[in-house]
């Protein structure tokens, strides 16, 4: 396992993502949940999880379509809320990374769960890292996870299938080739890159400082 110069700081990174009802983090939901906690020998543990809805809610069409996740299979094998912020608040125990590809996204999403359902206070102090904001700095557009994968070599390997696990693993895999490809992840950490049209998305990460960053590689972010 990679990482040597993250885990001289960090214990554990805990890579994660979501599928949602939408893309409002204030009104739609998380409907699965994953992650993988990595240590310095490699993947200590995954977790994969489908979340149930709030009562009256649904899964909309266009996401049963993306997704394959039905309303009957949250009703069938989704975990309640509060138990999905128990298991997450575990996994964030201690001196810990949080990473994500478009983590501003997951955590903003992470963040309301917390709030009605759990303790937002667990996501306090911990660092972040955007693999997203990374790839912008490296490879010109897309940007999407896809690309990523494809650009690293990475298909066939693993998958951006839209379902959280998949998604995790693909973002695991693609963390380690940019990390062998230049040794500057820790450089990114609680810096997110937006889009100098549209601006941050929602509520800003208060630990987190966010830069404009465009469709072509150049300066590093951090250099900016």
């Amino acid at each position: 396992m990679a990482f040597e110069t993250l885990f001289e700081k960090y214990d554990h990174l805990v890579i994660l993502d979501t599928e949602t009802t939408g893309l409002a983090c204030g009104r739609d939901e998380i409907i699965e949940f994953s992650a993988a906690v990595v240590g310095r020998q490699g993947v200590l543990r995954q977790y994969d999880e489908l979340v149930a809805l709030s009562p009256g809610n649904f899964v909309p069409e266009k996401i049963r379509q993306l997704t394959g996740i039905t309303d009957r299979d949250l009703r069938e094998r989704g975990i309640s809320k509060e138990q999905a912020c128990r298991d997450i608040a575990g996994m964030l125990q201690g001196n810990v990374l949080i990473g994500a590809y478009n983590a501003h996204f997951d955590l903003s999403f992470l963040y309301y769960l917390l709030l009605r359902h759990g303790d937002p206070a667990i996501l306090k102090g911990k660092d972040k890292l955007d693999l997203l904001t990374v790839y912008k700095d490296r490879r010109p557009y897309p940007h999407r996870l896809s690309a990523a994968i494809e650009a690293y070599g990475l298909s066939g390997q693993v998958v951006n299938s839209h379902r959280a696990i998949d998604d995790v693993l693909a973002t695991l895999a693609v963390m380690e080739r940019m990390e062998a490809e230049r040794e500057d992840l820790i450089r990114y950490v609680n810096l997110f890159g937006f889009n100098p049209k549209y601006g941050v998305e929602g509520k800003a990460i208060g630990s987190v400082t966010y830069k404009p960053q465009g469709y072509q590689p150049g300066t590093p972010l951090y250099e900016q």
